[in-house]
């Protein structure tokens, strides 16, 4: 939050120690990030078998899939306005109780409806967890920590992600699913005591009349000497000076460009094919033939991409910035697609073979980097301070809805149109998010979110006002 910045930063120079507590909040960042992953990316390698053992269709085996995008949509709207009224801790906390019943019932389910409900309460604690534990490390945290924290959260998704294509290998076979699914509630109820040990937001504390709680709270998470009251008397004028949150004020015609970023770019997000690859390559790979031992293991490296876009991409934005790290990743990420549905033309054999699992493993990075790695800063940035919760709740749910569509229609596409046909189709749509990029997204590295706000307002295109120095 910008104006908890201007009220610490000065006495936070230099390499200053953080308060043990600093490095629990670390650690909550991790586990709500690793569930996400994991719970997102568990059914890749789960689906090869629980298919055969409750005799799934492609059609159900896309509700199995995608069900945990709608719960997580209704999770993302429900967690924010909770939030409000009972505070961050609180949601987070129960949104790891959430985490853990779903992952119990996904591994004792009767039958497919039970999975299916299972899965819905998994998409509410996935919705909740990617809606509010960030704003809950934004809020705790010290400025001088809060952006490797955020960009922890990010990296143990992909983490997350990973460990889940490993446990769909090790746990290979009839019935393990259920063990994979299962798994889940370990990492969940250490997050929920976890939870019971911090504090409350804060913020929220100080914007609900608790102002002696919020001194005692941040004198246990900023360093000695930090400027404990200028930062309460911040955090009580920008509450003073917020505007009501009135979804109308999303209609004002000076805030359409940077809608049209945020929400483009997360729905450019999923329409580029990520998550086809990450929900069903294992699936996709066994039908083609490669065999389910290959399909898994290639699972486990596309998990190993994931991550290692995650750092490369974390690295990139700040290195290079937004608008370049997209253009110059994602003409890669087309490519890649477009030798995958190319491959899929050429006959059974090891060269083809090695041509998918390549173009999958360049894909997987090159649209992680350039992508993935921007779609959950963009929207913050861009977006103007009096309506950022709103308009960054908007975007989340575009995600979560590009998300959902793709997940329901990836095989499909796939029958009717054969995989060559639904790789060019991905290929076409990085084409189109380059275009996008091109002439929408403007550069906001090194940029003030201040200056930001200043140039959406000014007469003219966004892009070229923030092209221009300040």
């Amino acid at each position: 939050m910008p104006e908890i910045i201007a009220a610490t930063a000065t006495p936070e120079r230099g390499r200053v120690r953080q308060p043990t507590q600093v490095y629990a909040v670390a650690a909550v960042s991790a586990l709500g990030g690793l569930l996400f992953g994991y719970d997102t990316g568990i059914i890749s390698g789960a689906l090869l078998y629980l298919r055969e053992d409750l005799h799934l269709s492609s059609q159900g085996q896309e509700v199995v899939v995608s069900v945990i995008l709608v719960g997580a949509m209704i999770g993302a709207l429900i967690s924010g306005r909770l939030a409000g009224r009972l505070g961050r801790r609180r949601v987070v906390l129960w949104v790891a109780v959430i985490f853990a019943v779903g992952a119990l019932g996904a591994a004792t389910a009767p039958n497919t409806g039970a999975l299916i409900a299972a899965r819905l309460v998994l998409g509410l604690a996935v919705g909740g967890a990617s809606n509010m534990v960030p704003v809950y490390i934004a809020e705790v945290a010290p400025p001088a920590v809060r952006g490797r924290l955020m960009v922890l959260f990010q990296l143990m998704v992909a983490i997350g992600q990973l460990i889940a294509y490993l446990a769909s290998w090790l746990l290979a076979g009839s019935g393990g699913w259920r063990v994979m699914f299962g798994l889940a509630v370990i990492p969940a109820t250490v997050l929920a005591i976890g939870m019971t040990r911090l504090p409350e937001s804060p913020r929220w504390l100080v914007e609900h009349g608790h102002t002696a709680t919020a001194h005692a709270v941040l004198s246990r998470l900023r360093p000695r000497g930090a400027d404990i009251t200028g930062e309460i008397t911040a955090i009580h004028g920008v509450a003073a000076a917020a505007p009501r949150r009135d979804r109308r004020a999303l209609l004002q015609p000076w805030l359409r460009p940077a809608l049209v970023v945020a929400l483009g770019v997360a729905a450019f997000s999923q329409l580029t094919g990520i998550n086809a690859i990450v929900y069903y390559a294992p699936t996709i790979l066994s039908d083609a033939g490669f065999g389910q031992s290959v399909a898994l293991v290639t699972g486990i490296g596309i998990g190993a991409m994931l991550v290692v876009a995650g750092i490369s991409g974390a690295i990139a934005v700040d290195a290079i910035g937004r608008r370049r790290t997209m253009l110059w990743f994602m003409p890669l990420s087309g490519l890649a697609m477009a030798v995958l549905g190319l491959a899929f033309l050429m006959g059974d054999s090891p060269a083809q073979h090695w041509t998918v699992i390549s173009a999958l493993f360049v894909y997987i990075l090159c649209n992680g980097i350039g992508m993935q790695s921007v779609v959950w800063l963009i929207a913050p940035e861009i977006l103007p301070l009096g309506v950022r919760g709103p308009a960054t709740s908007l975007a989340t749910l575009t995600v979560w809805g590009f998300d959902l569509l793709i997940a329901v229609t990836a095989l499909s596409s796939i029958h009717m149109v054969g995989r060559a046909g639904t790789f060019f189709l991905y290929a076409a749509l990085n084409v189109l998010c380059l275009v996008f990029v091109l002439l929408k997204v403007p550069e906001t590295r090194n940029r003030p979110l201040e200056d930001i706000e200043r140039a959406l307002r000014a007469p003219g295109s966004l892009r070229r006002n923030l092209a221009t120095p300040p």
